[in-house]
């Protein structure tokens, strides 16, 4: 059976994030290819370290297979240990949660900020302040009698959280911030790049993101320590160069050097493929700015956004259908949307029901994202608005 490139992109469909390939990723990899630099062991590897490191101003940077195993050993060196607690965002995909519990931790899920729709400090700080207590030099949950270790804010959609008040009353309890950032490569939170503002970051490289090397993450930090002992465990954690001996338990999570040397090509136009996006989304928020029942996501005066998904609220009667339904019939129309995950409190992956989230419940209801390739026509975008402006009521 011959492959069919022709089968992967329907005709006159408009999907939701597809990579944009217009650099030199077919020289950089066609290089690993003439070369047999192709696995893990490869040299450009380090390169795309550097590369990313550079841009988002830390002195560290590991390279992972994706976000997840990023979040993974992240929180291991981080000395997140079992039957601690983290905090996280309960408004993101599950992987966050997911890589707590790898760890043998727990996630304590907190709501979304109802303007811009990031983890609320204020809740995070309510829940620290009321239903924690310091003693013998660390904070424990009053309820569970868990140890509480880090907070791990989720930086979602190409935007970022408001990190001042997190970190504030993070370090009066001498917690660890471990920052998803996986979907907000280039994002700034007051003039500082996030991935830069807590103690460790990470970030992923997957087909839909900013920049893509297919599937990869990376873990970022000033932490000389933290970042050599994340290079060990993700190579297997072996301890001599020659010799298979392993003392501790690694994972296989290195990036490989084909991906990365597609990295590289996509990191050389980072700032254009932003440039891109921010202005994909000051078209969709001018369309939609008069137009009744859509709420478009919000940039924060402290924020410069990437805009990574151009999200919208919909629903109720002054749209006219829900949001569900108008999903479906940009289906219909050709047209690829998407949801917002469902709240991590809610899933049955993690089934503690204890938690309040009643603003991400609302807006997941409300929520969908629209087509925000990078490369995304005039022409097309257009077509997504005409069709969110016309389909209402007709479901």
């Amino acid at each position: 059976m011959q492959f069919d490139p022709d089968a992967l992109t329907p005709e006159g469909v408009i999907p939701l994030c597809v990579p944009e390939i217009r650099g030199n990723e077919w020289k950089y990899i066609k290089q690993c290819l003439d070369t047999n630099w192709v696995s893990s062991a490869g040299p450009i590897v380090g390169q795309f370290e550097r590369m990313v490191a550079e841009y988002v101003g830390v002195r560290y940077a590991v390279a992972t297979v994706n976000g997840t195993a990023a979040l993974h050993i992240a929180l291991l060196v981080a000395g997140v240990q079992a039957d601690e607690e983290v905090l996280v965002s309960t408004l993101t995909f599950i992987a966050p949660a997911n890589a707590i519990r790898y760890v043998g931790a727990w996630p304590i899920f907190v709501d979304a900020d109802p303007l811009h729709w990031q983890m609320d400090p204020e809740k995070m700080e309510d829940f620290l302040n009321k239903e924690c207590q310091w003693r013998s030099g660390a904070l424990y949950n009053k309820t569970t009698g868990r140890r509480v270790r880090a907070v791990l804010p989720v930086h979602i959609l190409g935007h970022p959280c408001d990190m001042d008040p997190i970190l504030d009353v993070t370090r009066k309890y001498n917690l660890v911030v471990v920052e998803d950032a996986t979907e907000s490569l280039g994002a700034k939170y007051k003039g500082r790049m996030v991935g830069h503002l807590g103690d460790i970051a990470c970030f992923s490289f997957n087909g839909n993101k900013i920049i893509t090397t297919g599937g990869g993450g990376m873990i970022v930090t000033d932490n000389e320590e933290w970042a050599t002992r994340a290079r060990y465990l993700t190579a297997q954690a072996k301890d001599d160069p020659v010799e298979s001996i392993h003392n501790e338990i690694g994972y296989n999570y290195r990036l490989s050097n084909i991906q990365a040397a597609l990295g590289c090509a996509q990191m050389e136009r980072v700032d254009e493929y932003i440039a891109a996006k921010r202005c994909i989304a000051e078209t969709y928020a001018k369309a939609f700015a008069s137009a009744q029942g859509v709420t478009c996501m919000r940039e924060a005066s402290w924020a410069s956004a990437t805009f990574w998904l151009f999200t919208i609220l919909v629903g109720g009667s002054k749209y006219g259908t829900s949001s569900r339904a108008l999903l479906r019939q940009l289906g219909a129309a050709g047209i690829e949307a998407r949801p917002l995950w469902q709240p991590l409190h809610l899933s049955p992956a993690h089934p503690d029901r204890s938690f309040q989230c009643p603003v991400a419940e609302r807006l997941v209801r409300d929520a969908l994202s629209l087509p925000s390739s990078i490369g995304l026509g005039i022409s097309d975008q257009h077509r997504v608005i005409e069709c969110v402006r016309t389909l209402k009521g007709n479901a």
